[in-house]
């Protein structure tokens, strides 16, 4: 068989060290999606509520919409970044002026009022000890996708929108963003480029919530030709529900080629977990995390560059669309980097400091 998906018929190997997954060459899988069931469950983010299910799945044929003008796209969100940076500093500039007339004011009135009782601020805003948190999201996360295109996300980190299919939707929650798939075939997420060179090192990372127990269902993809060039999500493995990230290493995705990772003890059914796959191309591994533990890692002899851009919620497999995500999926990031284990909890915290994305969606 000439997909890289495709398990060859040799024993398993045992569990890899320092990890509580396994590697394995390329895996066999009907992808043929199985209906969700039961309500959501509990993660380390807002999983949905009641009010917020999923809609029921659609028919299998549809009509793809027009192609977004990705260009106009990327200028619209760099001229609106402009524009919120230049009112940015001018805030900035505006809060220093503020308080340099108040302390002004402060020593030439001596600080007191003329009861003698201390001045009271002016704005009448809680102190930073006993007054309300400031907001910890940034305030563009309030515009996870282009001026004018609600159906396009905005790469807050790069120039690379992804526009939706007409079966995905935008769930808006108290304090974040997240992308819905239904688990058919125009349930998905195209971007208008490939996010990341994988002939040189990088990782991958989303929040998933995975909400069907059989088939194959893949969050983030690459590829749009014979096969992907890398895939990471859920999957049935030898009867276990299981993540998986995997990776092609021969040209079209030849069987025997493909490499992956998988991690069958833990939960991976109506429960957030963040799923991370890297590849270091200086030492020729990859590896899988889940949350900001090592599931496992293997050695590979590099990874097929497929062409085509970045996918959310579906797969390439034998020159077809395949593996459909039934589920949500947020905070998605891309790096240029093979990102280690303190910098995933850094990303589980939602904490990232210096580490930064070359590409970063509903974060």
């Amino acid at each position: 068989m000439t997909d890289g998906t495709d398990r060859p018929d040799s024993p398993q190997p045992g569990p890899a060290s320092g990890g509580y997954g396994y590697p394995q060459p390329g895996p066999s899988n009907p992808y043929q999606p199985e209906p969700a069931t039961g309500q959501p469950g509990q993660g380390f983010g807002p999983p949905p509520t009641a009010a917020e299910s999923f809609p029921p799945p659609i028919p299998e044929t549809f009509t793809p919409g027009p192609t977004p003008d990705w260009q106009a796209m990327a200028d619209a969100s760099e001229s609106q970044r402009k524009k919120r940076r230049m009112l940015t500093i001018a805030g900035g500039v505006l809060a220093v002026l503020l308080v340099a007339g108040g302390t002004t004011y402060f020593l030439m009135s001596g600080g007191d009022q003329p009861d003698g009782k201390p001045t009271a601020s002016s704005s009448g805003s809680p102190t930073p000890s006993g007054g309300a948190k400031s907001p910890s999201r940034n305030p563009d996360d309030d515009y996870p996708t282009l001026p004018g295109e609600p159906n396009v996300l905005r790469d807050y980190n790069g120039k690379t929108g992804i526009a939706l299919g007409p079966g995905a939707s935008l769930g808006e929650l108290s304090m974040r963003t997240e992308v819905r798939f239904k688990g058919a075939p125009d349930s998905y997420a195209q971007g208008a480029e490939a996010a990341v060179d994988v002939t040189r090192s990088f990782s991958v990372s989303t929040r998933a919530y995975n909400t069907t127990e059989g088939g194959s269902h893949m969050a983030v993809s690459q590829g749009d030709g014979d096969s992907y060039s890398f895939e990471l999500g859920f999957e049935v493995v030898n009867g276990k529900k299981a993540w998986v990230f995997r990776v092609q290493t021969g040209d079209k995705g030849q069987a025997a080629t493909a490499q992956q990772i998988v991690v069958d003890n833990v939960d991976t059914v109506k429960k957030w977990a963040l799923l991370t796959g890297t590849y270091d191309a200086e030492k020729k591994t990859i590896a899988l995390w889940v949350d900001d533990k090592l599931a496992g890692q293997a050695q590979i002899a590099g990874i097929w560059p497929g062409p085509g851009p970045v996918q959310l919620g579906r797969a390439r497999h034998h020159g077809i669309w395949s593996a459909s995500w039934e589920g949500a999926l947020d905070h998605i990031r891309i790096f240029d980097q093979a990102i280690n284990q303190e910098q995933i909890t850094a990303l589980k915290n939602n904490k990232p400091g210096k580490l930064k994305p070359v590409h970063a969606w509903l974060v």
